[in-house]
């Protein structure tokens, strides 16, 4: 991939009738289509979103081709609402910026397809943005989130924790070994018919679990074994932890004679069990990549304060949030998320990651035809031996939400 550094005197012909200048954000790595205007001080003009979760949770997963079909036919429609509703042109649009990695390669396709053509037709240059790196960028949008940061990303895709250096250096501490937790709840809520309840039938997986669990009236009968409880490291796993959660309800369905389509009584009691050993597992790993930072060095700032960015889907689950809060709160740090529409896929990440891109003077490119898409890549430069080789043996804090059952 050919990217280049855009000459001072093109940044100020770009913005020289301007105050500031205006960048347009596409999105389409998954299954949203997404699109936002956004200005150099941060100001979202216009934004528009087409969400496909509603077909998408009758097939109980993402459907690759389906979902690149739904792109296909909503994307210039969801660009023309974020216009119009902007009041900007895209003659106006100093720059396109565009979701290329990592991604659904079919979804990927049709945003960067589109954007390149906007691109030639109106002579505007591409600022190709990595998924994650946007989603760990975001709370910046509306917080003085300084660099470095320590930054836990977690969705139905990833869970990863990185080590924020600046918009360009990004060093991964750990990530899912197998599956991650938005994909996990969304299995576990299926198995448990969740949907079939009128209340929890429009809702993610992990909403739905989220909203039994705070129902809960016994909360210490389901107790799940943490996974990777014996590694001294910051990877993440939740297969083990799903396939538990599979056998307990199989055993609650047996012994209440729970028939097809059914749910088990005490889903609720369940529901809070599984989520707060998901919950705990997310908080040990952070709290070792927090010691891990501190013993290296590795999150000096200028103002002295640490802080901790809480981003993807799965940040839009109060519990998890509300517990990686006490966590940061006990360890010194001041924890942040995105406004929670902005912690799922969308249009306004990709736009702000521009911005900051387009005025530092990165990965800016006239160069469309050499801009192709990326499935799979790795957030930054690993330190995962690195973590491993430390060892660090925590005294887990004593997270007052998980403290009922702290193990």
């Amino acid at each position: 991939m050919f990217l280049k550094r855009f000459p001072r005197q093109f940044l100020r012909h770009c913005h020289s009738e301007r105050r500031e200048f205006i960048i347009l954000g596409i999105e389409t790595s998954c299954d949203d289509t997404g699109a936002a205007v956004v200005d150099g001080n941060g100001q979202i003009l216009g934004e528009a979103l087409h969400s496909q979760h509603s077909v998408h949770l009758k097939y109980g997963g993402i459907i690759p081709p389906l979902a690149q079909d739904m792109h296909r036919e909503n994307i210039e429609g969801v660009v023309g609402a974020c216009l119009n509703t902007s009041g900007v042109a895209i003659r106006d649009v100093d720059a396109i910026a565009v979701t290329n990695r990592p991604g659904l390669p079919l979804s990927l396709l049709i945003g960067l397809r589109y954007a390149k053509y906007l691109a030639r037709n109106h002579k505007k240059p591409l600022i190709p943005i990595h998924h994650m790196e946007a989603h760990a960028l975001t709370a910046r949008i509306t917080n003085q989130v300084e660099f470095p940061f320590l930054c836990l990303l977690a969705s139905g895709g990833h869970c990863q924790l990185t080590l924020v250096k600046s918009l360009n250096d990004f060093y991964l501490l750990g990530e899912s070994i197998d599956d991650a937790p938005g994909e996990a709840f969304d299995k576990i809520a299926r198995q448990l018919n969740i949907h079939n309840l009128p209340e929890y039938a429009k809702l993610s997986g992990g909403a739905a679990i989220e909203t039994a669990a705070r129902r809960a009236q016994h909360h210490q009968q389901f107790d799940f074994p943490l996974p990777l409880a014996r590694l001294r490291d910051c990877q993440f796993s939740f297969a083990g932890l799903k396939n538990s959660a599979r056998r307990s309800i199989l055993a609650a369905e047996k012994e209440f004679l729970v028939g097809p389509g059914e749910i088990i009584p005490n889903f609720e009691d369940f529901c809070l069990g599984f989520l707060r050993a998901s919950t705990r597992h997310i908080c040990h790993r952070t709290q070792r990549a927090m010691e891990f930072c501190e013993r290296e060095g590795l999150l000096d700032s200028s103002s002295g304060e640490k802080n901790l960015v809480f981003g993807g889907g799965v940040a839009c689950n109060d519990f998890i949030f509300e517990a990686i809060s006490q966590l940061g709160e006990l360890m010194g740090y001041r924890t942040f998320r995105p406004e929670k529409k902005y912690c799922t896929d969308n249009g306004v990440m990709i736009a702000w990651n521009g911005v900051e891109r387009f005025r530092e003077n990165l990965g800016i490119t006239e160069d469309i035809d050499s801009l192709d898409i990326v499935p799979k890549c790795r957030l930054g430069e690993s330190l995962v031996e690195v973590v491993k080789e430390r060892n660090i043996a925590c005294k887990w804090a004593k997270i007052p939400l998980l403290r009922d059952n702290a193990k």
